[in-house]
Parts: C-alpha cells; sequence; structure tokens
C-alpha cells in the first residue's frame, strides 16, 4: 500500500513537471500564432491517445468511443474549448499569473458544488474559497495595471471549463472518458484550424508545438490520470500544485519573466489555500477510511 501511495504521489509530481514546462515553450516561440500552436498540439494530442486507447480496447475501441454518449461529447467540447483559454491565458499574461489563478481550480468547483448543488462543504472550505477570491483579485490588479488583463480573464475561462467538465462527467463515473478527452484535442484543433489562416510555421516552432501535445501535455495528462489509481482526488489536486510552482520558475530562469509584487502575493494566497484545502480533505477522507474499515471489521 506504501509502494502504490509513493508510486501515486511520484507520479503527480512528474507530470505536475511536465505540465509546467507550457510557458517557457511558448515563451521560445519564434513566429508561430497561438493558433498555429493550438492546431499542431491538439492534433498531435488526440493522436496520442487514440494510439493509447488502442493499446488499451484492441477491438473494443469504437466502441470505448459510443460508450461515452452525449454527455462525452459535450464534455469533449468543454475540455478543447478550456485547452484553447490555457494556451491564450500564457500567452497573454505572465505564466505565474496564468497558472496560479487556473491552479484554483478545485476551490472553484467545491464551491459550485456546494452553491448549486448543495454538496456539503466545511466553513473552512466556504472560507478558503473566499479568501482565495482576493488573492485572485490581486493577479487581476495586476494585469490591469500592466495591460494584460486579457490572459487572466482567459485563466478563468480554463477554471469555468474544468468546472463544467466535472458537473458533465460527476454521475458517469463508471464510463471511461479517456476517449471524450482525446476528442477533445480535435476540437482544439479543429477551432484553430478555423481562426489560423495558414498552418504554415517554422520548423522549430513545429517541434515545441508537436511536443506540447505529445509530451508536455501528453505524458503530463497520462501522469495524473493513472495516479488517480492510488492517491484519492485530494492528494493529486495538492501535489498538481507543482505545475502552478514550477512554471513561473522555467521562464524566470530562461527568459528572465519575473512576476510582480501584486502576482506574488496574489499567488501565495491562492497557494495558501488551495493546499490547505487539499490537506484538509486528505485529512477527512483519510478519517472516513479508518472509520469504514472499522465498521467491516468482525465484531467491529
Amino acid at each position: 500500500m506504501e509502494r502504490n501511495y509513493t508510486f501515486g504521489v511520484s507520479l503527480v509530481i512528474t507530470g505536475g513537471v511536465f505540465l509546467s514546462l507550457s510557458g517557457i515553450f511558448l515563451r521560445n516561440i519564434e513566429s508561430a500564432t497561438g493558433w498555429q500552436i493550438l492546431f499542431y498540439r491538439g492534433l498531435s494530442f488526440s493522436v496520442m491517445l487514440f494510439l493509447i486507447l488502442l493499446v488499451k480496447y484492441r477491438g473494443e475501441t469504437l466502441a470505448a468511443f459510443r460508450a461515452i454518449g452525449k454527455p462525452g461529447l459535450w464534455a469533449a467540447v468543454i475540455l478543447g474549448l478550456g485547452s484553447l483559454c490555457y494556451i491564450f491565458a500564457i500567452l497573454m499574461t505572465t505564466v505565474a499569473n496564468a497558472l496560479f489563478i487556473i491552479g484554483a481550480s478545485p476551490l472553484a468547483a467545491a464551491f459550485v458544488g456546494w452553491l448549486f448543488l448543495r454538496e456539503k462543504t466545511s466553513k473552512f472550505g466556504i472560507a478558503a474559497m473566499l479568501v482565495s477570491l482576493i488573492g485572485i483579485g490581486f493577479m487581476f490588479a495586476d494585469g490591469l495595471i500592466e495591460g494584460r488583463w486579457q490572459g487572466n480573464v482567459a485563466a478563468l475561462g480554463v477554471v469555468v471549463s474544468f468546472v463544467i467538465f466535472l458537473l458533465i462527467v460527476r454521475n458517469r463515473r463508471h464510463i471511461d472518458m479517456l476517449p471524450a478527452t482525446c476528442l477533445s484535442g480535435l476540437v482544439m484543433g479543429g477551432v484553430a484550424w478555423i481562426f489560423a489562416g495558414n498552418l504554415i510555421v517554422s520548423n522549430h516552432d513545429l517541434v515545441i508545438a508537436l511536443s506540447m501535445g505529445c509530451i508536455q501535455f501528453g505524458v503530463g495528462f497520462i501522469c495524473f490520470t493513472v495516479a488517480t489509481r492510488y492517491i484519492m482526488a485530494s492528494e493529486v489536486a495538492l501535489f498538481a500544485l507543482t505545475e502552478s510552482l514550477l512554471g513561473p520558475i522555467w521562464v524566470w530562469i530562461g527568459v528572465g519573466e519575473q512576476p510582480s509584487l501584486l502576482t506574488l502575493v496574489g499567488s501565495g494566497i491562492v497557494l495558501v489555500c488551495v493546499s490547505s484545502y487539499c490537506i484538509v480533505g486528505i485529512r477527512q477522507e483519510r478519517r472516513r477510511i479508518r472509520l469504514e474499515s472499522v465498521k467491516v471489521q468482525p465484531g467491529g
């Protein structure tokens, strides 16, 4: 059990490292537009994931795609649009602003569940959600001052897409949604193809865009997906903060992009809120598991 737990944590941290490379990749693009990057990123991601699904399901691959139904198709559309927002968020604001706003997604999902679905949430959780809004407010203030507010709005678009995706799939947990994720890459590429104008890019930019789909996003996503088999969702969310922490460091070291004071304060608030919320969730889940194990013991 301990070995599986360590393996799960290692997978999440590894996935976070790969996902954190998006900023430094995009900052090294020579001339390709965001739409051109998205086309090749989405296409390469879908191809890679489709090959994985072929290995997993073999002759039942098409059946796996049919099983997702209309909710899965909507989930694919939402994920694809969220990926569009992700790339433009990093292109239009600092990596720190984008990743820490996106990093607040677990709190946003819990907030929506509490507000609209009447899900039980502790007072601490509600407080963490509200305080995190202060941190996001600091980062939006920085965006307004620096003229990069569009990137912050795009980052919020990623958060919104994440929440909607969870709402769509929450009642279909018995269905493998990897096919929907595969289709999301085609949604991303299809929308990008419409707006790209042309798809001619330099070999340098092409390698970066394809690497972002197959390696940076692909490997990171797979690590997160496999990790959920070994550790709790709240633990995945906690260790996934590796992406938000490392992303700004890579661009700071690589291209000298330094976050402002407002961004540092805001991201610090969001980091504390999200990590505290996840830690409390982990403790509650472990307590529940212990209680259930006691109940099933003979004579318990």
